[in-house]
Formats: C-alpha cells, structure tokens, sequence
C-alpha cells in the first residue's frame, strides 16, 4: 500500500527519534554501571499497528455514504451472509452491530454460519451459504492458509467479501475483498497495561499468557501489552512469559505459571475465554490475590469482577461499531466505491465502575442476570 507524505514524513519523525534515542542509550550505558544502565526508563511505545499485508489503519468515521450512495444501495435488493469463525458473546455484538445497520440500508441478511475454529467446517459453511446466492459475505478465515482456496469460489463468483481481522493468505482489499474492519490494537494492549498497573498499585511481579501462532492480531495486541507495561510501570515486572495456541489449555498453563511463580500478583491473557482457563487455575489455587486482565467482554469475567474476585478488567473493543463498519464497507463493495484498506475501532476499559454501561455501549445488550 502506498504510504502518503504525512506517513513517510511520520515515519522518518519516528526513525529520527528512533535513532537519537538509541545514541543516548548507547551514551548512557557506556557512562554509567551496569546495574545502573538496565534500570533506565523503556521508550515510549509507538500506537501504529499494521494489517497483515501491512496496511495502515484509518478510523471508523472514514466509513461514510452520501445520501444518494444510500437511497442506490437500498434501491439496489442486496442480500448478505456472516460466515463466522466461531459463536461467542463478542461475535453476536457484532452481526447485530452490522444486522442493524443492514436493515438501514435495505439490505436483507440470509444467512448466519460459524465454525467452531475448524477451518473445514468453515469451507463447507460457505459452500452452503454460496447456494443462497447472497451478494455479500461477511466472514474472517479460520486458517488464513486454506481460507485462501476454501473463499477462491466466492471470489470467482464476484461477492463482495468484507472481512473482520483476518482475510484469506494473498487476499487484499480492493481486489479479493473490500476492507478489514477490527479494533486498535495497540490501544487495546495499553488499556490492558494500565488496568492491571493500576490495580496493582503500580507494583509486583506479572505473568503474560500470549497467542503463540503466528496470528497478525493478536500478536501485535499482545506485544502492545508488553510494552506499555514496561514504559508506564517501571517497577512491574514480567517474570514468567507462557504462550498457548489452544485456548483449552490455558488452565494448565496458568496453573504451571503460578506453581514456579509463587509471587506472581497479575496475569495478563490473550482474549476472554481464554482467560477462563486462567480463572478456573487461580481458584483451585486459592489465590484470589492474582489479578487478571485481557480482551473481550464475557459474562463469566464480569461476574467473577462483579463479585470482587481476580478478574480486575476487561477491554472491550466496539463490538457495535466493528458490526456497523463491516456493513458500511460492504456498501462501498456493492457501489464499487473505494474503501480504506484497513479501519480500527477504538477499545474501551472496563472495570466494574462502568460495567453496565460499557457493557450496553459495547454488546447493545444489558448486562446478563448472572453478572449482576
């Protein structure tokens, strides 16, 4: 994607300071003791993220449609399907996120699939959606590799494919699909660092549960988390990193992570249920002094917050919005307009001080009976 001047300005900015900073922490280590050195302050982490092909994200608002481009779409008879990777409290916030905003542009949803993370049920899926004939398929690839082949048809077929976070491998937008709609990632990382910070009393030792696979997203997200956890609490320290690529296994995974780490006071954790494992480990400890953050608004963590228990925080990420921008981008696929490559939601940090009101903001749902 070509950057504009304002980006290659940005980046150079940014390689300038890159640059100096290392010369003073070159300078530095060499004028100072050792132990003295590694105790310097970490430098500020940058908030860009990149798309899997390296797209630069824009924001939501730069999704819009004129009143003709509306009135064209409604007149249009459009229909649209969701080809979802799995079911989850999330993925429903965002199909009525883009259900809603849908139905307001006259377009008729026939069809929802999800494929419990199996990337060949997601390729039959689709093939059963196909039969419809919708002009619209929302979806993100369970396995980006064979999505490539399983999507091939629909793309052949001319659909217009949106995509939340993760297109089929070689797929680009304005080619294969329209654009990637998904949240600020770095954003997302920050907000998690400074729920636990702050919970923590800016102190103690912390364990950090990550996506171990090669997955643009949650990678990014994860190392976001890192890094500002370094940069704003200088006296928090990671002492155990532990990486999961089944989210079944967490439990076993925390549960190890705690044994060799006795004074670990906060874990982070990739996404919500997987963070449940981590719940479930802690309790059958006994150790309600850990404290634990991560993505995604769930009931169960939210209940377990709600209680007063090791859950300190969520951060939400605009299910709604997610939902809206997906439909807004498949307009601009049926208009053949040009869409942003790649737009993000921002995230919002969820405590239990706006819990209700995050959680109605974020799901349009109020909170469940079993969280309050």
């Amino acid at each position: 994607m070509q950057q504009t001047p304002r980006a290659v300005r940005r980046g150079a900015r940014a390689a300038a300071a890159a640059s100096i900073a290392l010369a003073l922490a070159l300078t530095s280590c060499a004028a100072q003791p050792a132990e003295e050195a590694e105790s310097a302050p970490a430098t500020e982490p940058s908030l860009e993220f990149v798309g899997p092909n390296g797209e630069v994200p824009g924001t939501l608002d730069e999704l819009t449609l004129t009143d003709e481009e509306t009135t064209s779409v409604r007149d249009g008879g459009y229909t649209a399907a969701f080809v979802w990777h799995t079911s989850s409290e999330f993925v429903s916030a965002v199909e009525k996120g883009a259900t809603e905003q849908f139905d307001d542009l006259g377009i008729e949803v026939v069809a929802s699939t999800q494929a419990d993370f199996d990337a060949a049920t997601q390729a039959n899926n689709l093939q059963s959606v196909l039969a419809l004939d919708p002009d619209i398929i929302v979806t993100i690839a369970v396995d980006a590799t064979s999505a490539a082949a399983a999507f091939q048809p629909a793309v052949d077929a001319g659909k217009t494919l949106v995509i939340m976070t993760t297109p089929p491998a070689g797929y680009e937008a304005g080619d294969q699909f329209v654009s990637i709609v998904t949240e600020s990632l770095t954003e997302a990382g920050r907000a998690n660092a400074e729920i636990l910070g702050d919970a923590l009393g800016d102190e103690g030792q912390v364990g950090y549960m990550f996506h171990d696979a090669d997955f643009w997203f949650t990678n990014q997200r994860d190392e976001a988390f890192k890094s500002w956890l370094a940069y704003e609490y200088p006296d928090m320290e990671i002492v155990a990193e532990e990486g999961f690529a089944d989210e079944a296994r967490t439990e076993e995974v925390a549960a190890a992570m705690i044994a060799r780490n006795p004074n670990i006071k906060g874990i982070y954790v990739s996404w919500a249920t997987a963070a449940q494992g981590v719940l479930s480990a802690l309790r059958n400890a006994g150790r309600s002094d850990v404290k634990v953050v991560t993505n995604d608004l769930d009931a169960t963590l939210a209940a377990d917050m709600a209680a007063g228990g090791n859950v300190v925080g969520l951060v939400g990420n605009g299910s709604l919005d997610i939902g809206r921008g997906l439909a807004i981008a498949a307009a601009y696929g049926v208009l053949d307009k040009e869409a942003p490559a790649l737009v993000a939601s921002p995230p919002v940090k969820v405590t239990t001080d706006n819990l209700d009101e995050a959680w109605r903001e974020d799901y349009g749902t109020d909170l469940p009976a079993s969280v309050k």
